[in-house]
């Protein structure tokens, strides 16, 4: 059990000066994959260096792909067009988008047994549906928990050239099945079971990738894709800041006056958490309802504002985050809560936070259990800059996607207590 504490202490002045959010974690895993299943040398640049582009990396090293990290910000990757099996089961950590996207990239170009697996926290997160598509698909294919591991056993390619797909939990399975599809060797449909899809702006941000990498995809409806044969091949890739860090970026400026320049305009972002900018932008009047379905990474930040809020809000469409590194309606409830008894609570799946002012410039002695969640340790962190007693346990799992986060807050003049055991 991580024992680590953190306790902010709310900046005695506005904060104010120039942190440039790290790369996208979305982005970066799509184009390591997409760089990995072409033939020729990719350069992927402002990429983001974490936890969760690192097991990516390392996954695609075990698999013959080469992978070199020679600036901070930078991969070059050397792809066959092939994906060797690796000597042992592939262990990716809590890292989502690496566990969904590369077992329909294996069984489209490897030949063998493979196994994908990840952490504890992992284990738990739903991969049935992407396993029951490629069973659809010829792939042999196995996870009897529904969760990691998942095995493999593949055979270098797809027995049928239509799949369907449930994406109620995740856009991560259409993904996935999107960018194995131009190496199927001949024409290609992805569709929807339904029209339920988990954060469809991700989808856009899957298929923009693939086109860079030379595929050919056309949206026939909203929910049909067709993908032609292909394959992929290498590019030199720029890699934009991550909007969903931005977010605690903004939330910061928002809560703690002054004026903090993340060098990108939030118009320029095309991930769908950017869309939390106007949201942000409204505060101390956010709107009454809303509905998270499309920004879900942003939710969190976006709750812990909501605390602060002249008004109640209630957050919709978040379903989903209770399937995420942790269940994040619960943490985000659980954490609301220790602030201040009853200004959070949950109904169904949605969030209801009763926004208090009068927090500001309190204290509140209150211990967030971050469950490992980076999302969770870097939102409540913002309730930090406006109330004292604000401590984050395990704050080091920020390393997930934004390994810089605290750095970056001591960069605006924001200080903290830290309890290291031992």
């Amino acid at each position: 059990m991580n024992t680590e504490r953190l306790t902010i202490l709310p900046p005695a002045t506005a904060l104010s000066g120039v942190v440039a959010p790290p790369g996208s974690k979305s982005i970066t895993n799509r184009a390591l994959l997409l760089a990995g299943l072409a033939n020729g040398v990719s350069r992927l640049t402002g990429a983001l260096k974490s936890d969760d582009t690192l097991y990516m990396a390392d996954a695609l090293r075990a698999m013959g792909v080469g992978v070199e990290e020679p600036e901070e910000t930078v991969f070059v990757v050397t792809g066959t067009g092939r994906l060797a099996p690796p000597d042992q089961p592939l262990f990716l950590g809590n890292a989502g988008t690496a566990v969904r996207f590369l077992p329909a990239a294996i069984a489209a170009l490897a030949t063998g047994e493979v196994i994908v697996d990840g952490d504890q926290h992992m284990r738990k997160r739903p991969i049935k549906p992407l396993v029951a598509a490629l069973r659809s698909l010829g792939v042999a294919a196995e996870a009897p928990t529904g969760c990691p591991p998942v095995t493999i056993h593949a055979t270098g390619g797809f027995s049928a050239d239509h799949v369907v797909i449930d994406a109620g939990l995740s856009s991560q399975y259409v993904s996935a099945l999107l960018m194995a599809a131009p190496c199927a060797g001949r024409p290609f449909t992805v569709e929807l079971a339904g029209n339920d899809i988990g954060a469809r702006g991700y989808i856009d941000l899957t298929v923009a990738a693939m086109r860079a990498f030379g595929a050919s995809v056309e949206q026939e409806s909203p929910s049909r894709w067709r993908i032609e044969p292909t394959g992929y091949r290498a590019a030199d890739y720029r890699i934009e800041p991550d909007a969903s860090a931005a977010t605690y970026l903004w939330g910061a400026e928002a809560l703690g006056g002054g004026r903090i320049d993340i060098g990108t305009p939030s118009s320029d972002f095309t991930q769908p958490d950017a869309r939390a900018y106007d949201v942000i932008a409204s505060f101390p009047h956010m709107p009454a309802v809303i509905d998270g379905s499309q920004m879900q990474d942003a939710v969190p930040t976006l709750a812990v504002l909501a605390a602060y809020n002249a008004t109640t809000v209630r957050f919709t469409g978040i379903s989903n985050l209770r399937v995420k590194e942790c269940d994040r309606v619960r943490a985000l409830s659980l954490g609301l809560n220790a602030m201040k008894e009853g200004l959070a609570r949950e109904e169904g799946d949605d969030l209801i936070v009763e926004g208090d002012p009068s927090l500001a410039g309190r204290h509140l002695p209150a211990e967030i259990d971050t469950f490992a969640d980076h999302r969770i340790a870097m939102s409540f962190a913002l309730a930090g800059l406006k109330s004292s007693g604000i401590t984050i346990l395990d704050p080091k799992c920020v390393g997930k996607t934004y390994p810089g986060y605290w750095d970056a807050l001591a960069s605006l003049g924001v200080t903290y207590l830290e309890e290291v055991p031992g």
